[in-house]
């Protein structure tokens, strides 16, 4: 049986590097923020292999910016949170969880400081824009919040510094982690970031030309063409080992920071408030009864996912697998799993629930590729 097509139209947004994506012969995508993905070039574990060797260029588009500006910008930001943002400054990337009033996940974006009274949150799949909207409009804040055309396109694997180094200069190497720098590109400033959705390190830059998007492309592409770069995207094995949540898969509003393993973002006793300051507080006070955990899964390949696997332990569902691969260079299955409270330990032995059959797991912290067990 053939698989359904996605129809495109203009609800589901291609990109200004959609023509260059196509003829790199993307594979097959899939829709993120309205907008589309690339998920497979050559195969997932082809693509898997080409990252964590070489250098990638990915289409990021999808992750879309969230611009809040104006004299109440750091107040807004700051009520989204329980992050405590007060020692942020110009030219910082921050993780930030955002919470709803019961200290539901709503998003884990990344959010880049531009000025003291400018924001972007570079956003995981959910509809943030209208989030912060209604809380600017209902609060009476004088900001503006607003969906800029900024497109981040993503340059990763072992081989980046040496590639960005090429098209933007010597600069680059001394960005630090989560920090970024405006450098300039056929004579326009871009804002360069070092981040990325990969733990092979690398940068995101982020368009707000579209017009140079495909010169931006060909130049990347030109510049590594000895350093093997290829196209690329967020790949579901590497990202897995490098223990990265997926909101929407791992995480979603049924989930608070405590559960996904972010409590270190929630400062609750910080002066300023937060929207679902006393749900976290409720929670922290009386403990979690679920959290995300690795599992290494036996076997040598995983069957093909068909809704989530429950996980099993002395014949009780204990919980339930979110993603899974298989791991080529752990030699096994690695998942994430929300799991209850008493079968969380690293070590533990458990069971999955496949719909080709029972598999044997091992309960892991994560990250994976620290050799966690």
């Amino acid at each position: 049986m053939s698989a359904p097509l996605l129809s495109v139209s203009q609800r589901t947004r291609s990109t200004p590097f959609t023509p260059r994506v196509e003829e790199a012969g993307v594979k097959s995508y899939t829709v993120y923020n309205h907008m589309l993905l690339a998920t497979a070039f050559r195969s997932i574990e082809d693509d898997y292999r080409h990252l964590k060797r070489h250098v990638q260029i990915w289409d990021v588009s999808c992750e879309r910016q969230v611009e809040i500006r104006g004299p109440d910008a750091t107040r807004l930001v700051q009520l989204m949170t329980p992050r405590d943002l007060s020692r942020a400054t110009p030219g910082r990337c921050l993780y930030v969880p955002l919470v709803d009033e019961a200290g539901g996940m709503i998003n884990d974006p990344i959010a880049l400081k531009i000025a003291e009274d400018r924001f972007w949150l570079s956003i995981a799949d959910s509809d943030v824009l209208l989030w912060a909207k209604g809380l600017a409009f209902g609060l009476g804040l004088d900001v503006d919040v607003t969906e800029p055309g900024v497109f981040p396109l993503a340059v990763q694997g072992p081989k980046a510094d040496a590639l960005m180094a090429r098209v933007f200069g010597d600069a680059t190497r001394s960005i630090r982690f989560f920090r970024f720098e405006y450098l300039p590109f056929r004579g326009h400033p871009l804002l360069v970031a070092r981040s990325g959705w990969s733990k092979q390190g690398g940068f995101e830059i982020y368009l707000d030309e579209p017009a140079l998007a495909l010169d931006l492309w060909d130049a990347l592409a030109d510049a590594g063409e000895d350093l093997e770069v290829g196209p690329g995207c967020p790949n579901a094995i590497e990202r897995i080992e490098g223990g990265l949540l997926s909101y929407g898969n791992d995480m979603s509003r049924e989930h608070n920071p405590f559960e996904c393993g972010l409590e270190q973002y929630c400062q609750l006793d910080r002066p300023t408030d937060f929207i679902g300051r006393a749900a976290l507080q409720r929670i922290a006070d009386l403990g979690i009864t679920r959290r995300v955990m690795g599992l290494r899964i036996d076997g040598d390949v995983l069957p093909g996912r068909s809704g989530p696997w429950p996980v099993i332990a002395r014949g009780a569902k204990v919980g339930q697998v979110s993603s899974a691969a298989y791991s080529p260079d752990l030699g096994c299955g690695v998942a994430f799993a929300m799991l209850d409270h008493d079968h969380w330990d690293a070590g533990a032995s458990v069971e999955v629930e496949t719909q080709e059959g029972v598999r044997a797991a091992t309960v892991s912290a994560l990250p994976f590729e620290n050799g966690n067990i």
